[in-house]
């Protein structure tokens, strides 16, 4: 497309994915890392579907909330949107995407918004990162026009919208600083005994992808994934597992496919325990090598305390805890209700459900697995009882119709709809406001620095 350039641009608000919008010449245009306030000149970079996408050229003037990143990565990552403003200013983002969300898609009737609930710790709050290695690294536009020679051998993130391409990452600040120190000597390593890193491309080398994960209980597990066979990696294991005595399960698995999802392969224990523990209120969880898991423990523990607060349980009721995932919130409930049923598409998430239900000693519980659409029908009411409460705690892409329907047909007194996307959601709620009206919502981040926002609302049944 032609070159088109503005000068001298005031930037107007924050608006979903990360993105701030401007306008000039009459037309909208959407920015990211950009700031509300800022004074930019800009170019634009695409158009599609008649939406343009500008990308900042000169900071004339910073705005009011405009900070200073901590992250070196900052900009090319991609796993931060808003490092560049106060946590306040991200906070007052996330809670107006909420409130337009509500209003512009759902159309909805709401009383005010409760304050949002922001994490404790603003860095260092991930439980979970998952890194690969390349052969071909991405280069930086310093390096991109250096005149040195640099290694291509990197271990990072992917590059958003460069499924080829992985950044080199030296320090992220959003998991402990133990990580850095662990990623960093895995990759030294693997250099110093002369392995081969993943060619994304041909799909051939030996170091693959690397899962740190960590628990407040001061548990770590290492999952690192092999690209082929190499009779030299249990000496890599060995040396990985005399650095760091910190690691209570180091674990690794040869996956040869050509994407990197470890959820259908064998992952082997090298050392200590197959899990690490997690404790979230009075539960404590086994999280296994494949298990899904809320990535912000201390903020998990605050979402499911504000989910069990709107459901206002007396001991009595029978919940239905719908897309259940590993049951995390069915236990966390459990203990306040009579008796809790929680349905999920995947099996192995089920599976993980079952397990702390037994390791907690939880016996009011039952987890089924299937379809949603196909499960929840009336010979499940009927097998089950009918529920004074339902929580629903869908995926991104929120609920699909048929459950919607059935909601509406089983007209429990409460609904508490726990969401990681407020756009559906808000859609889902304009389905069900024939019947339900909204009494609170309260939004949660668990995830600083990023666009990401959970939400919880409780709706109660209309006169």
């Amino acid at each position: 497309m032609k070159q088109v350039n503005f000068e001298q641009v005031r930037v107007a608000k924050a608006v979903a994915e990360g993105q701030c919008i401007a306008h000039a010449d009459g037309k909208t245009i959407f920015l990211t890392h950009a700031a509300p306030g800022d004074l930019v000149d800009l170019r634009i970079i695409k158009k599609r579907k008649g939406i343009l996408f500008g990308k900042i050229t000169q900071l004339h003037e910073a705005g009011p909330d405009r900070i200073e990143p901590r992250c070196s990565h900052f900009g090319v990552c991609g796993g931060c949107k808003w490092q560049h403003v106060t946590y306040a200013a991200q906070l007052e983002f996330k809670a107006n995407q909420v409130k337009e969300n509500f209003e512009k898609i759902g159309h909805l009737d709401f009383p005010e918004m409760l304050p949002i609930k922001g994490s404790s710790e603003e860095f260092h709050y991930r439980n979970r990162l998952d890194f690969g290695f390349t052969k071909q690294r991405y280069l930086t536009e310093e390096e991109f026009t250096s005149e040195r020679q640099f290694s291509m051998d990197g271990l990072g993130f992917h590059v958003p919208g460069r499924f080829d391409k992985i950044l080199d990452i030296d320090t992220c600040h959003l998991m402990d600083d133990l990580m850095n120190t662990i990623r960093k000597f895995a990759k030294q390593l693997a250099v110093d005994m002369g392995f081969t890193f993943y060619d994304l491309r041909d799909h051939g080398g030996v170091m693959r992808s690397l899962i740190i994960r960590n628990s407040s209980l001061g548990e770590w597990m290492l999952i690192v994934a092999f690209g082929e066979e190499n009779e030299q990696i249990p000496v890599y294991l060995e040396k990985l597992k005399a650095a760091f005595p910190q690691v209570t399960s180091l674990m690794y698995a040869i996956n040869t496919k050509k994407n990197d999802t470890l959820y259908d392969q064998d992952i082997h224990t090298f050392f200590g325990k197959d899990h690490i523990l997690e404790k979230i209120g009075d539960l404590t969880f086994k999280i296994g090598p494949k298990s899904f898991f809320q990535t912000n423990s201390a903020q998990a523990e605050v979402l499911y305390s504000t989910t069990l607060e709107f459901a206002g349980l007396t001991g009595n009721e029978l919940v239905y805890d719908l897309y259940s995932g590993t049951g995390s919130i069915a236990l966390f409930v459990a203990a306040h209700a009579k008796k809790v049923v929680g349905v999920e598409f995947i099996d192995m998430a089920i599976e993980d459900a079952w397990i702390n239900a037994r390791f907690n000693n939880i016996d009011n519980v039952n987890f089924l697995a299937g379809d949603m659409r196909e499960v929840l029908n009336e010979e499940f009411v009927n097998r089950e009882g009918r529920p004074d409460v339902i929580i629903t705690d869908p995926p991104r892409a929120g609920m699909h119709p048929d459950v919607i329907a059935m909601l509406l047909r089983l007209r429990a007194p409460k609904i508490v709809y726990v969401s990681c996307n407020p756009a559906t959601q808000a859609r889902d709620l304009a389905m069900l406001k024939e019947v339900y009206q909204i009494e609170k919502v309260q939004s949660v981040d668990m995830f600083p620095h990023t666009h990401h926002v959970e939400n919880v609302v409780l709706l109660t049944l209309k006169a």
